[in-house]
């Protein structure tokens, strides 16, 4: 069973299995593959995550797809390790494999040409502010995979020492993926014990509330960016730092996409998705169909900004 975030197969993941599938994000063409159990007691090899715009993505692969094949290699039996290990290789030689998008469609070979690094899911530079002697980190997150974290706490920790007074974390256009990765990246900014989201729904394992269980990385002014095609993880981090009082949203209302939905495979190799729940942001607002309204639709000066969070702090302590 898969629980996804009004997406088949976006992955709800713990953070040990959000770490142990870390471990085999980069194969050589930008996907992690993970062993998910089917309800007859075999196992599937599953792409769980993949590089935005890396050279799977470019050739077709999908999240989701199962993975049958490496060089007309059977990988059924195989570990999601070994099968990984299958698809590394020298730069910019390549590699077939065979996937399959979904239960009741035919499959197809895709040819793969490797790269050793995939790339990265995070841009960011230093950018000085308008009359102002102070600097701004910009990071700009394309999407939410196994390495999103990672490569977010090593733009922070740079930016820092360059001299960022102030960061902004662009999230327009990205659609989500890995809920983990978003849940993980809040943490980065929030204070132990704040919440991240909610999670609402009839079956108790679906009642919960997610907290950060350690101490921000930075405490600097946020402001973070997005627009109606902010979906998914986006808004799931976009929610917690702004009820959070730890950034301003600036731009347009987010996308709306907050269901939890399981996936049952069927023996006949057909599946059924099933809405289990529903997630919120702390301030117990309904994502789902609604999205998230930022404060300004234009960016505001930094001072401004600065008093907005002070304010919010002040209100929420009462």
């Amino acid at each position: 069973m898969l629980a996804s975030l009004g997406d088949p197969y976006t992955r709800y993941l713990s953070p040990a299995e959000f770490t142990k599938m870390a471990r085999y994000d980069i194969t050589g063409i930008g996907i992690n593959i993970r062993e998910v159990s089917d309800d007859i007691g075999g196992v599937k090899l599953k792409v769980q995550g993949l590089i935005l715009d890396g050279p799977a993505h470019t050739a077709g692969v999908r999240q989701g797809d199962e993975v049958l094949a490496v060089n007309g290699e059977d990988v059924m039996g195989k570990s999601a390790f070994e099968v990984s290990s299958l698809l590394q290789g020298p730069n910019e030689t390549c590699v077939t494999i065979k996937v399959r998008h979904g239960n009741c469609v035919p499959t197809e070979s895709l040819e793969i040409q490797k790269q050793l690094v995939a790339r990265t899911s995070v841009f960011y530079q230093l950018e000085q502010v308008s009359n102002d002697p102070s600097s701004v980190g910009y990071m700009r997150l394309k999407e939410f995979n196994a390495l999103a974290r990672k490569d977010l706490v090593i733009a922070m920790k740079r930016l820092q020492d360059m001299g960022a007074s102030y960061f902004i974390l662009d999230l327009r256009d990205n659609l989500g993926g890995l809920v983990q990765a978003g849940i993980e990246i809040s943490k980065l900014f929030l204070n132990k014990g704040e919440t991240i989201i909610y999670t609402v729904g009839r079956d108790p394992q679906y009642q919960n509330n997610v907290v950060a269980d350690t101490a921000p990385l930075v405490t600097l002014p946020v402001v973070v960016l997005v627009k109606n095609k902010t979906a998914s993880a986006s808004e799931i981090v976009a929610s917690a730092l702004h009820d959070n009082c730890r950034a301003a949203l600036v731009g347009d209302r987010t996308f709306g996409k907050g269901l939890i939905q399981s996936v049952f495979e069927l023996r006949d190799g057909s599946g059924v998705v099933v809405t289990v729940g529903k997630y919120a942001t702390p301030n117990q607002m309904d994502i789902n169909g609604n999205g998230i309204e930022p404060e300004c639709r234009n960016f505001p000066a930094w001072s401004d900004v600065a008093q907005h969070l002070s304010r919010c702090n002040s209100l929420r302590q009462g």
